[in-house]
């Protein structure tokens, strides 16, 4: 079974996608906008799973316990451009050899985690 995409709703429609578009390096899939729903699937373009981006005006409580990993090629780097745009991600943490990685809250409060 394939997983097929991971859903975040949020009030901050653009600002999500945006996020997930420059950091994350995803391209849009699917846009549903043309049909009057700001609704957008997200991947790496090579029919991975999607990262499922809906416009919700509530508060969308339940984004803060979902936490999303990604690879990043520069770890330092990354971290060093999210500090730039203004986010605050945790130290790079390493609970063992070989592995390091970070968090950093997304516009709709997801945690992202870059390893």
């Amino acid at each position: 079974m394939k997983m097929l995409h991971v859903t975040i709703q949020t009030k901050f429609f653009q600002e999500e996608m945006d996020f997930f578009l420059k950091y994350v390096g995803l391209k849009i899939e699917r846009d549903m906008r043309p049909f009057g729903r700001n609704m957008v699937f997200l991947n790496n373009g090579d029919g991975e799973t999607c990262i499922e981006i809906i416009e919700n005006e509530s508060d969308c409580a339940g984004n803060e316990y979902l936490s999303i990993g990604f690879h990043s090629d520069d770890l330092v780097k990354k971290r060093e451009e999210l500090i730039a745009d203004g986010y605050d991600p945790t130290p790079i943490i390493s609970p063992a050899p070989n592995v390091q990685f970070f968090f950093v809250t997304d516009p709709a409060g997801v945690k992202i985690q870059f390893m």
